[in-house]
């Protein structure tokens, strides 16, 4: 296995695998955009803007040279906000060699596209093998040491497997799944549910009102993962419910407290201007909205988050046109479909 390994984005997120990759021996190249945060890096010891506190191992090289973190790594992942990857992508392709592993750490869909971001780097690479990893996560715990459990997803099972073991420590666990579709489409459209669960605790309606969000949130996610060829059973994974758990109900989820500060009266524009760090799940809202009319798929709580984001909703409509929608079964599969006999 080449310890060779390049990590693009210097966030919070590419900076706690960047700490788990250089605790297993791997020799980490760092990419760095910001030139102040690069030097405050190597001046520091530590990424003080993003995971302050926290020393990084010396086999972290921190750099803004592309080109030099690029050639002759491994693997190459992309941790940047998923609105970054097709710049991003474009940059690195130049530097790139058909046998280096991309890895795309990134949960996000495209707004201009509707694509997931594989999809995306795969208009540049294409010959690349391709993993995304995504699971409930937060890079402050990862980085900590706090145990962990993710998936790894690619076409190819060799390469899931490749990364796996890259990835696996004691305190790091990977699973693999070659359902990268569904794993993909569960660690972006949770970030709309934890928005909703957000907006629910800052409006203060309690656990059962959060619980019936995330409950019937899983159910949009899945069903727009399968019109689109994921497999249900995915979103019941780390990537789906593992995932939506974790930032429906943790103050580290930056897309919860986005909510928690909508429900509390905050603009979206106060919102988007009070953290340097990005809120996946408002891009996201939109671009699972296009898709659900694209496919003709049913998404009543994203429709309402969609709504309170862009077209200034009142909020406490649309909690009242999610609570008085039509009469419906809670799994319409087996109520309809599956051969129960009900009188």
């Amino acid at each position: 296995m080449n310890k060779d390994i390049t990590i693009i984005g210097a966030g919070s997120w590419g900076t706690a695998i960047a700490i788990l990759l250089a605790g297993k021996g791997c020799r980490v190249k760092l990419w760095v955009r910001e030139n102040q945060l690069l030097d405050s890096i190597k001046n520091t010891g530590e990424n003080g803007t993003y995971l302050p506190g926290i020393t990084l191992p010396r086999n972290i090289e921190a750099s803004n040279d592309l080109e030099l973190c690029c050639r002759n790594s491994g693997a190459v992942i992309l941790a940047t906000p998923s609105h970054a990857v097709r710049d991003m992508a474009g940059r690195m392709q130049p530097y790139m060699n058909k046998d280096q592993i991309i890895v795309s750490l990134a949960k996000g869909i495209e707004n201009e596209t509707l694509l997931r971001v594989s999809q995306v780097i795969g208009e540049f690479m294409p010959d690349n093998a391709l993993a995304v990893v995504s699971g409930p996560s937060h890079a402050e715990e990862v980085a900590a040491g706090i145990p962990t459990a993710v998936v790894a997803s690619s076409a190819k099972r060799a390469v899931a497997e490749y990364i796996q073991d890259l990835f696996m420590t004691p305190r790091f666990r990977v699973y693999t799944n070659p359902d990268v579709i569904g794993v993909e489409l569960g660690g972006a459209l949770k970030n709309i549910i934890a928005l909703g669960a957000g907006i629910i605790d800052g409006l203060g309606l309690g656990d059962n009102t959060k619980a019936a969000v995330m409950t019937r949130g899983i159910v949009e996610m899945a069903r727009l993962g399968e019109s689109l060829g994921a497999r249900r059973n995915t979103f019941a994974g780390l990537s789906g419910i593992g995932d939506l758990i974790v930032t429906c109900t943790s103050m580290h989820s930056r897309n919860r407290r986005a909510g928690i500060a909508i429900g509390q009266g905050k603009s979206l524009e106060e919102v988007i201007g009070s953290t340097r760090m990005v809120v996946e799940g408002i891009r996201t809202t939109r671009s699972a909205c296009h898709l659900a009319k694209q496919q003709g798929v049913e998404m009543p709580i994203t429709q309402e988050i969609y709504n309170l984001l862009y077209n200034h909703a009142d909020i406490k409509n649309s909690v009242m046109n999610l609570t008085m929608r039509s009469k419906t079964h809670e799994m319409e599969d087996i109520a309809e479909t599956n051969g129960f006999e009900w009188e």
